[in-house]
């Protein structure tokens, strides 16, 4: 594995970095690392509570696992 500096890096991007990574719950490293991953090779990325449950079911499903299309209003906010 090989490491890599980054230099004159802006606060502002900084803090955002550091945000994101406390709200997927990795390190600040580790989100760079998966912002990079996703940047280079593309796809989505594998941190998020609905991309896990997708990873594990993924496997045990024959068919496609997307979200069904929503044409209609839940019956609650149906006005009549």
């Amino acid at each position: 594995m090989a490491t890599l500096t980054i230099r004159n890096l802006d606060d502002e991007v900084k803090e955002l970095l550091r945000l994101a990574a406390a709200r997927n719950g990795h390190s600040m490293e580790e989100e760079v690392r998966s912002i990079l991953r996703q940047a280079m090779l593309g796809g989505t990325p594998n941190y998020g509570l609905a991309s896990r449950i997708h990873q594990r079911f993924a496997a045990l499903s024959e068919g496609d696992l997307r979200a069904p299309v929503r044409d209609q209003l839940p019956r609650q906010w149906e006005i009549e």
